[in-house]
């Protein structure tokens, strides 16, 4: 099941067309043929394949008065190793480049630096002279947005350079100049791309960008909501960090070892229901991986 920030990446491709033709000529030196619009088709590859494939995003970018298709590219968010990918990959190319009778690149996104060197490795189709080398967009592609009139202009950029260097020194610079380009979103967007950027940031950066928000003199409907979900959402916070630590000291209280695995898995819960079944659970388990193994009560 695709995870929040996979699809969040997908949606900045989505929202911006023209953000795929942006990174693969500005961020990683490619050319890109010169194009009136750039289109979102659909990226359902079924047709006349036995299995469902589906590419994150397919763009298409058209030139002329008759918008014919000058380049497609096919846009892949990468979170983690897949051995299916270079199987799928390489189908996904050779499918839009069949539907839209255009040359076809495909562009992977990755936001981690060792994901988005498994993700440009040669996939070799095992033709001679056949070899499907991804272009692969990691976060030392993505540019360091700092001025307001370039996140502004490109909101979707401001957010993914948070996304890839929001741990950095860049990071409060990055997060202040997101702040001017949110004005001028639907509040859809702002919404999203506010929470992206946020958690992508590092502690400092993202106390200074809350204390911005919260004492701002004209706070938009926006910042107004944001700051009362922050207070819902540290609440939250509070009681599911609580329950964690009642699981982990009740299996500890009984002698038994918690591997590092399960004192992750536990600490990162979101689901009280989940919590509240685990703290039952820890009084009757011999063994604390026992806790994860059971969808029991």
């Amino acid at each position: 099941m695709p995870s929040m920030t996979h699809e969040a990446l997908v949606e900045l491709f989505k929202n911006r067309p023209t953000l795929a033709a942006e990174m693969l000529q500005d961020a990683l030196g490619q050319p890109v043929p010169a194009f009136t619009e750039a289109r979102i088709v659909s990226s359902d590859l079924t047709e006349i394949m036995p299995s469902d494939r589906r590419a994150d995003v397919i763009v298409v970018l058209l030139v002329g008065e008759q918008q014919q298709p000058a380049m497609a590219i096919v846009v892949e968010v990468q979170l983690g190793v897949d051995p299916e990918k270079p199987y799928s990959w390489p189908v996904y190319v050779t499918q839009t480049r069949a539907r839209h009778r255009c040359p076809t690149w495909l562009l992977v996104v990755a936001i981690d630096a060792e994901i988005a060197r498994w993700c440009a490795r040669p996939i070799d189709m095992g033709h001679p002279g056949l070899t499907l080398t991804p272009l692969v967009l990691g976060p030392e592609g993505v540019p360091v947005v700092t001025e307001a009139a370039q996140a502004t202009a490109a909101p979707e950029v401001v957010v993914l350079s948070a996304m890839a260097h929001g741990q950095g020194e860049a990071a409060e610079a990055i997060g202040v100049a997101f702040l001017a380009a949110a004005a001028g979103l639907d509040e859809e967007r702002r919404t999203v791309y506010w929470d992206l950027v946020l958690s992508s940031l590092n502690a400092a950066a993202r106390r200074t960008l809350e204390a911005i928000m919260k004492n701002y003199e004209f706070q938009s409907e926006f910042a107004r909501s944001y700051v009362a979900k922050g207070v819902e959402q540290g609440r939250l916070a509070g009681l599911l960090e609580g329950k964690a630590q009642g699981v982990l000291a009740f299996l500890e209280a009984r002698g038994l070892e918690v591997p590092a695995e399960v004192r992750e898995r536990v600490l990162a819960s979101t689901d009280i229901a989940e919590l509240d079944r685990w703290i039952r659970r820890a009084a009757s388990v011999g063994d604390a991986r026992e806790l994860l193994a059971t969808t029991g009560s």
